[in-house]
């Protein structure tokens, strides 16, 4: 997939300083947010990039955060994301996470299939650019992927070296290294590198302040008239990518690489179902992914028909997306066939071969405008009951609890996600309200996850969307136990037992002090929320409880019809339960209300396919860490204040 323009690599060395800068050694210097601003001015003046020009390349790429040297999900390291993937995968293990079938239709026999990472000599240039920056500064690779300075010294040596190699002189004008910053994306084609570029002088244009994770805030000051000289894309030769074929918006830059729908073997076919969306079934989800895998070798599985598919890939470095699967067909990606039948799912780059690691800015901005889009033309609600983590999509029946998979994972920003979404979290109801929302501070909050490269062993220090629950108020207390998994809880990065993600809401069962107790997999759970320093904020909505005279009620993990439902030769599928109640008195957060339906496609010929939909209707609730849905008929439907 990689053309011979992506693998061009960034020619010319480090030319001399030309102008007097403070001196700043790169070691050690910029672990804090003055010295950061400081190593930006003086990598800056010493190859002659405008100091704002790095600013907002770098705040793309990362929003300045250094991440105390982890890379990113390929490979990325400090401020500027100089990728090494090749160091980054050698010390990996194989990230295996999850038994399920990823289509979750017992209607057809289960298709389990083996995480495959791409070979280390497969990695692309664009995965290989802390190497050249090493080459270009004289710096060693340790440097640039632990000292933050060093990093960005980095940065602008490719970018020094992208503007000679376009024959542009080392100008002061930012507006004169639009090629320069198109390259530097280490896109292939000329689209996606000039919506990188576009994405940074909107930066540049509006300015930006943050703190980071050094501790203290990092500015860019806006540059409202700043006016770019577009024509330079047409001088980097990159490929021209054909759009055609995409359900994309125009804000971001997309091609059409189709997962085959083909039959091989035993009447056995691939890799996902033909159907008639929006009109049957309706389209109510989002799912988010990581690939576990990078860019090349998942286009490579997504293409064959033997294994699974989902709708859409956006690529880390530079938030490029390829569409596989038309929003009318049914892919293979959550793991629940009803989940499946009503959703689009996102796979988002990553070798997550140590999953304590970062998403780009870059990476995050082009999906939340995907989302924004889908979200837009299929009418699906932005929040965390529609907007979904994999690790959030329920096993479909009791067998599958245990094996449904848990990306992406703890270290995913869902409040900055939807910060980009135009949803931001925020308090919607007085401060002793009966609900709350989860909503840590994402780079205070750092619990302590274990199993990221060595089992037992802590993983590094990371921010986390993620708060963790305790059966008492008080952290030495034992952790909630999940029934359906079957273990005790631990706090493996995969372990989602006793785990809350931001943006999801709940119940509050009850308080004490600063801990918050809310109504969590039929038990009581607590977790720290210090009023000086909010863990949650307060919510407002509907909730569901059982009806008068029960004890308890079923849970399910799919929304099917009753047995009467179905016509003649579609074959009535299990009401089954999951292995958990919803006992008298407790409360939970509706989601929607949802008919019965199930998608009946077990066919590669699609005359036998059917949309059954019954007379039972459903809740979808926030019951764990995943959404999970109970009968109507078995509950009622109040105010959070009644």
């Amino acid at each position: 997939m990689a053309s011979a323009a992506l693998l061009l690599p960034l020619l010319g060395a480090a030319s001399p300083a030309e102008a007097t800068a403070p001196s700043l050694s790169p070691a050690g210097k910029a672990t804090t947010a003055a010295g950061l601003q400081r190593a930006f001015a003086v990598a800056a003046a010493e190859y002659h990039v405008p100091r704002s020009l790095l600013l907002g390349v770098s705040f793309l790429q990362s929003r300045w955060d250094t991440h105390a040297g982890a890379p990113s999900v390929t490979g990325g390291y400090g401020p500027m994301h100089l990728t090494d993937a090749r160091t980054a995968l050698a010390a990996a293990p194989h990230h295996g996470q999850g038994t399920e079938d990823a289509r979750g239709d017992s209607a057809r026999p289960a298709l389990v299939t083996e995480t495959r990472l791409p070979a280390t000599d497969e990695i692309p240039a664009r995965l290989r650019t802390l190497p050249r920056a090493a080459e270009l500064t004289g710096l060693r690779p340790e440097e640039l992927r632990t000292d933050p300075a060093a990093n960005i010294a980095g940065g602008a040596a490719l970018l020094a070296a992208a503007q000679r190699s376009l024959g542009e002189p080392l100008s002061g004008d930012p507006a004169d290294w639009y090629g320069a910053v198109a390259r530097f994306s280490g896109a292939d084609d000329s689209a996606t590198a000039g919506r990188y570029a576009d994405d940074v002088y909107d930066v540049l244009r509006t300015g930006a302040e943050r703190t980071t994770d050094a501790g203290g805030p990092v500015a860019l000051a806006a540059q409202p008239g700043l006016a770019p000289r577009t024509g330079q894309l047409r001088e980097t030769g990159l490929r021209t990518a054909s759009k055609a074929g995409t359900e994309c918006p125009t804000t971001v830059s997309c091609e059409w690489i189709p997962a085959p729908y083909e039959q091989f073997g035993d009447n056995d076919y691939g890799n996902h179902d033909l159907g008639d969306r929006p009109a049957a079934p309706g389209i109510r989800y989002i799912v988010v992914h990581d690939t576990e895998g990078g860019w090349e070798g998942v286009l490579n599985m997504v293409q064959d028909p033997t294994y699974v598919s989902w709708s859409y890939t956006l690529r880390s470095t530079d938030g490029h997306v390829a569409q596989h699967v038309k929003a009318k067909d049914v892919a293979w990606h959550a793991g629940n066939w009803y989940v499946n039948a009503k959703s689009i799912g996102l796979e988002h780059e990553g070798f997550l071969a140590q999953p304590d690691s970062w998403y780009t800015e870059a990476m995050y901005r082009s999906s939340a405008r995907l989302v924004k889009y889908l979200a837009a033309r299929y009418g699906i609600p932005l929040d965390r009951q529609h907007i979904l983590g994999h690790d959030n999509v329920p096993g479909p029946n009791t067998a599958t609890v245990s094996g449904m998979h848990t990306d992406p994972g703890p270290f995913w920003d869902w409040r900055h996600y939807f910060e980009l979404l135009d949803r931001p979290f925020t308090a919607a109801a007085r401060a002793s309200g009966a609900l709350v929302t989860i909503r840590p501070d994402y780079l205070a909050n750092q619990p302590v996850y274990t199993d990221c490269v060595t089992k037992g062993q802590p993983c590094a220090a990371h921010g986390s969307g993620a708060v963790r629950l305790y059966s008492d108020h008080d952290e030495k207390s034992p952790l909630i136990k999940d029934v359906g998994q079957g273990s005790a809880p631990t706090t493996g990065v995969n372990d989602t037992s006793s785990r809350v993600s931001t943006g999801q809401q709940y119940a509050v069962a009850d308080q004490w002090g600063d801990w918050t107790a809310i109504w969590y997999l039929g038990q009581k759970a607590w977790f720290r929320n210090p009023k000086e320093h909010p863990t949650a904020v307060p919510a407002a909505g509907q909730v569901i409880t059982p009806k008068d005279g029960r004890d308890s009620v079923p849970v399910y993990g799919r929304a099917y019809p009753e047995a009467s439902a179905y016509p003649a030769g579609v074959p009535a599928q299990a009401v089954s339960p999951l292995p958990y109640t919803l006992p008298k008195g407790q409360k939970y957060v509706v989601g929607d209300k949802v008919p019965g339906e199930y998608y009946y496609a077990v066919t590669f010929d699609t005359g036998s396919h059917r949309d059954v939909i019954g007379a039972d209707t459903y809740y979808e609730i926030q019951y764990g860490h995943r959404v999970a849905f109970v009968r109507a008929a078995d509950v009622k439907l109040v105010s959070s204040t009644s």
